[in-house]
């Protein structure tokens, strides 16, 4: 079984920052890329931000240069480092990552159950 876990979500005023965790748990052999979505009420979930398992980033024309994607292989945790926050912003974010279970396993994708970000004055 594999659990991915946001945290960091919250409300925050136009100009603020948060930073969104991803703990992912369970019988992992190791984790390949990982990426952040989001979802505003109406519109359909967008990618934000991923990340491969040697670092490579890509961002959303949206978010490049405010956020950033990292990432902890020890803890098998991701981040969303997000700064200037517009109310445009403002969604569920969720995050997801292709884990292989075992060495023999195929990857699949797991998804988190998402986190709230609201960003208003």
């Amino acid at each position: 079984q594999v659990q991915l876990v946001e945290s960091g979500g919250g409300l925050v005023q136009p100009g603020g920052s948060l930073r969104l965790s991803c703990a992912a748990s369970g019988s992992i052999f190791s984790i390949n890329a990982m990426g952040w979505y989001r979802q505003a009420p109406g519109k359909q979930r967008e990618l934000v931000a991923g990340i491969t398992s040697t670092g490579k980033t890509n961002y959303s024309d949206s978010v490049k240069g405010r956020f950033t994607i990292s990432r902890d292989n020890a803890k098998n945790t991701g981040y969303l480092q997000m700064n200037s926050l517009k109310p445009d912003d403002t969604a569920v974010y969720y995050c997801n990552a292709d884990i292989d279970r075992t060495y023999y396993s195929g990857t699949l994708t797991y998804w988190g159950q998402g986190t709230q970000v609201t960003v208003s004055s």
